[in-house]
């Protein structure tokens, strides 16, 4: 930073020398006058929470670009408890909670997959498991990481040449301590006891720990930093949702679509008008698979340290090197009661269409129904290591060089020996008529018991199905980074920054699933001791109300003692897992994907500084080259040919066997940049920048795999394949912002925000000779015959059985043979085909109020596309998901000792999903949430401070429905959360 600038503040000093503010290139002359300065400013120490914001401030005003910042307002003291829950207070950022914890973030309406994370400057890799599928996702789990060991986190929103490409929204630069940015000896140690009120069965108060440990020795060329932190939580949650909605047509324009028809997809065909009271004119309306309610209780453990060694062995030189671990193991065990609906005849009571829903849905069983009540176990460990080596080298007063490399991995697997995603499902027949209403935040599902039934019986219960999931995923990435930063003494053009890189990703996701599909009962009914089965009430488990004909009891069991009991009682019973029987996961994948990335890039870029008549400005230009080759393979079926079973079906031939098959492709992008920014006005700064930055397709849209579907007809046939050759998304980027910093730690700003992003990801089909398999209607004999016999497909097949018996197999079926020309496929493959369009206005206020103690945070963001799903549409459509507005109010205190702080974070609704539980083309909204939080603490003397924190204090849930509120999704409710603690600075 060129000091005509902008004026340097002690704080900005104090920011640069201890939390060591930014280890990319574009800060090395930043650095270098911080050093200069310190020479003139007496260093002082920053702490609380007014320190904190000083310099989180302190990095938006002295950033190239729009930059927002988070500060550890002491050490080993980060401002939240999860990082991802601190992001969300930044303008711009919303997150999404998995347990009640912030989990992933969406920036700029870009959801989760649309930014990249790096740590100290480096590329993170990211895993993550799904229950019933492979993981294709690249988004970064925040959950992964506690927060004591955290100095910083930059949020940069604007791209810049210097900075790793791979997010659209922004990008997240998580910063750790540095020992010898903060000479001498420093630490502290911290315990809290957490309690959470939505657990029922977990521990009253569960610990935590965390500890840092930072000093220098040998005159401060030699330094040592270890942090540390270990985390227990028992939590819960208490859900009720539905398997997702159908939605069918009415009579709309005056023609008959086929309203009321209850044939779903081929499954019990009732004939027309079988939904009764449907609303018929110029609308559309859905019906509801089912509705349950489920009972969560979670146990997370979660291990995090870092080990920081550098090395100082001259003045010009200095080396570091860190090793950084993270390990969250969570498990999770439910119970639910839920109410399948068969879609046969039904009565409803509808909403106003156009998109029309039922407010109350009923229907009635001929023969008893069957009341379900399952459970399961979800088991899984996230695993995080990072090593790393860095040199920089100071060459001389105008040259730094530095030398970068790391190997980092991130696993996430199964944490039972069962699997990780475990369901048993039992159930009593007792449903004559089941009713439910979707008037009330929270549904009611009432039920009808036949003649002769009053309640529910443990003796009744049967096991009615299981599945054992065995899901995987793994990333390691490899990358080496020279950087560089050359200082001229005079005249505009103030310092270049240079580098390139190398980098390799590997990408691992797999998934298995051994299942009983006997959901209609296993055995007979006692089988199962009844003691296993406890009574439960349903409606005391919610918070929110609930009407008075709500189903009233259902059975709980522990999962571990019915799976064993079915295990030794049914065990023999269909396919087999890795234990020996059908109760357990198979480390057999039936899904394999595997993906190399291999990345090379370099950049140049340009800083100026100077005046605009007396006015200081600073100019940023650069250029950033990346080439990408990907390497994509997937598991796949091996078939051995096609064989002709009817007049227009010919079958492919499997071998039994699986293998994979291998597709390449790749990119290369320019990517410029320019960033403006001038104090026209004594400490307002009018802010400009254009960019492009690009994000990378998910990883099952770019796997090599290439499956086909098993009839093929005699034009050939159909499949499906991932694409390895598709862009990235890539985004062209205008920024506008003006902000005034009126007071230290004061400031206001407005900005205007624009991003035109090209290259969203659809379907197309291509024909293709897949796997080379002969048609058998498609040779020399078909020719033949159709010249003996005619066009009659019965006629050439028995000329062809007649005349070339040995290509006929046992079951009379003609099969392929050399000369025949290959089967023509039509595959389906994901292609570069959407463009998209949004800008937005962030606005920010940071008030210091004197030297009461008191000030407050506000921010808001307004968001908005050129795209929106047409509920009324029942076809494919694109949208950008995770776009809403968002707003944060914070309000503190901060003086003598005494810290409070109070918080409300509100997001509007965004569009989670195009696709529902059914895969159907179903929109899913999460609904407007908002949530409190508070925390204090007291500083008892200068080393002892007392703390407490109170979590989402107004117990809010969260929902989400489809087309119209009124259906369903899921609705959660997640409780509140405390903590009590001390913390202890040495």
């Amino acid at each position: 930073m060129n000091q005509k600038r902008f004026k340097l503040s002690r704080l900005a000093v104090s920011l640069s020398l201890i939390t060591g503010a930014s280890v990319l290139a574009s800060a090395y002359a930043q650095e270098a006058e911080a050093e200069k300065a310190s020479e003139e400013f007496e260093i002082i120490q920053v702490s609380g929470i007014r320190g904190s914001l000083v310099k989180s401030m302190d990095v938006k005003r002295s950033s190239t670009g729009v930059v927002d910042a988070i500060s550890a307002e002491d050490i080993g003291k980060f401002p939240d408890t999860n990082l991802a829950e601190s992001l969300q207070r930044i303008t711009g950022v919303a997150i999404d909670r998995s347990n009640g914890e912030g989990s992933r973030v969406t920036v700029r309406g870009f959801g989760p997959e649309f930014n990249l994370v790096m740590l100290n400057g480096r590329q993170m890799p990211a895993s993550s498991l799904e229950a019933t599928t492979a993981s294709s996702s690249r988004s970064f789990d925040f959950a992964n990481l506690a927060s004591e060991g955290i100095a910083g986190v930059e949020v940069y929103k604007t791209g810049r040449a210097s900075i790793a490409t791979g997010g659209l929204g922004s990008t997240i630069n998580i910063l750790t301590t540095k020992p010898l940015n903060a000479p001498g000896m420093k630490a502290t140690f911290g315990v809290k006891g957490v309690m959470d009120q939505s657990t029922d069965e977990g521990s009253n108060i569960t610990p935590e720990l965390s500890g840092l440990y930072s000093n220098t020795f040998n005159d401060n060329k030699f330094g040592v930093a270890i942090s540390g932190s270990y985390q227990q939580r028992d939590s819960g949650n208490k859900q009720a949702n539905t398997g997702g909605w159908r939605t069918f047509p009415g009579n709309i324009n005056g023609f008959d679509w086929g309203g009321g028809n209850a044939d779903w997809g081929g499954l019990i065909p009732d004939g027309p008008n079988a939904h009764q009271n449907y609303p018929a004119v110029d609308s559309i309306y859905s019906v509801p698979q089912s509705l349950g309610y489920a009972f969560h209780e979670v146990e997370r453990t979660r291990t995090n340290g870092q080990l920081v060694l550098q090395y100082k062995p001259i003045d010009a030189v200095t080396t570091s090197l860190d090793y950084t671990y993270s390990k969250n193991e969570v498990s999770d065990r439910y119970n639910d009661v839920s109410a399948w609906f068969n879609f046969g005849p039904s009565t409803g009571l509808w909403s106003d269409g156009p998109v029309a829903a039922p407010i109350v849905y009923s229907e009635r069983f001929d023969a008893p129904g069957d009341l379900a009540m399952g459970g399961g176990q979800f088991s899984t460990m996230n695993e995080n290591k990072s090593l790393g080596f860095n040199t920089q080298w100071q060459v001389n007063d105008n040259l730094k060089l530095e030398l970068d490399y790391h190997d980092s991995s991130a696993v996430s697997r199964p944490n039972s020996p069962f699997g990780s995603n475990n369901v048993i499902g039992t159930a009593t027949f007792v449903r004559a008529v089941t009713t439910a209403r979707f008037d009330s935040k929270l549904p009611t599902l009432a039920i009808t018991y036949p003649p002769g039934f009053t309640g529910i019986r443990g003796e009744d219960m049967r096991i009615t199905g299981s599945s054992f999931r065995n899901s995987q995923m793994r990333s390691d990435i490899e990358q080496l980074q020279l950087r560089g930063n050359y200082v001229f003494d005079t005249g505009l053009l103030n310092s270049i920054d240079f580098g390139v890189s190398s980098s390799e990703t590997r990408n691992r996701s797999a998934f298995s699933n051994v299942q009983q599909d006997n959901w209609g009962g296993l055995g007979a009914a006692g089988d199962i001791n009844p003691a296993v089965f406890k009574l439960d009430q349903l409606a005391d488990n919610f918070n929110a109300s609930t009407s008075s004909d709500m189903l009233k009891e259902f059975f709980r069991w522990d999962f571990n003692t019915l799976r064993q009991i079915a295990n030794d009682t049914y065990g023999a019973l269909g396919a087999v897992g890795d234990c020996g029987t059908s109760f357990c996961a198979s480390s057999n994948m039936t899904t394999d994907r595997r993906t190399t990335e291999e990345q090379r890039a370099a950049y140049l870029q340009f800083n100026f500084a100077g005046e605009m008549g007396s006015r200081p400005y600073g100019l940023t230009t650069g250029i950033r080259y990346e080439k990408t080759d990907v390497t994509s393979s997937a598991l796949v079926p091996v078939y051995s040919g096609i064989a002709w079973a009817g007049d227009n079906e010919f079958n492919l031939i499997s071998t039994g066997e699986s293998d994979f098959t291998e597709l390449t492709g790749g990119y290369t992008n320019l990517l410029p940049n320019i960033d403006f920014n001038v104090e026209f006005i004594d400490d307002v700064i009018l802010r400009a920048s254009v960019s492009k930055t690009i994000a990378r397709p998910s990883y099952a849209d770019i796997q090599g795999g290439q499956t086909l579907d098993a009839l093929v007809r005699i034009d050939g046939g159909t499949g499906a394949r991932g694409n390895p050759d598709l862009d990235p998304f890539e985004s062209t980027n205008f920024d506008l912002s003006l902000e005034w910093y009126y007071g230290e730690g004061s400031y206001m700003s407005v900005g205007y925000f624009r991003k035109k992003a090209k290259n969203f990801i659809g379907r197309t089909t291509v024909a293709e000779p897949t796997f080379n398999l002969p048609h058998p209607a498609q040779g020399a004999r078909y020719t033949e015959a159709v010249a003996a016999v005619g066009n009659n497909a019965t006629a050439i097949r028995n000329y062809i059985r007649q005349n070339y018996p040995d290509t006929v197999d046992a079951n009379g079926f003609i099969l392929g043979v050399p000369g025949d020309r290959p089967a023509n496929f039509n595959i389906t493959i994901p292609v570069n085909q959407d463009d998209a369009k949004l800008d937005g206005w962030e606005l920010a206020v940071q008030h210091l109020i004197g030297e009461t103690g008191f000030g407050v945070i506000a921010n808001a963001t307004i968001v908005n596309g050129d795209f929106k799903y047409d509920n009324f549409s029942l076809g494919e459509q694109f949208a950008l998901l995770g776009m809403s507005d968002t707003y944060n109010l914070v309000g503190f205190y901060d003086r003598d000792g005494i810290q409070a702080r109070i918080a409300y974070n509100w997001r509007g609704k965004f569009l989670a999903s195009t696709v529902n539980a059914q895969g159907l083309q179903n929109p899913i909204y999460v609904e407007a949430y908002g949530q409190w939080d508070a925390s204090a603490s007291y500083d008892y003397t200068e080393q002892l401070t007392f703390f407490i924190e109170a979590i989402n204090l107004t117990n809010e849930a969260v929902r989400s429905h489809e087309r119209n509120p009124l259906q369903l999704v899921n609705y959660t409710e997640t409780g509140r959360r405390f903590g009590i603690g001390a913390r202890y600075t040495f």
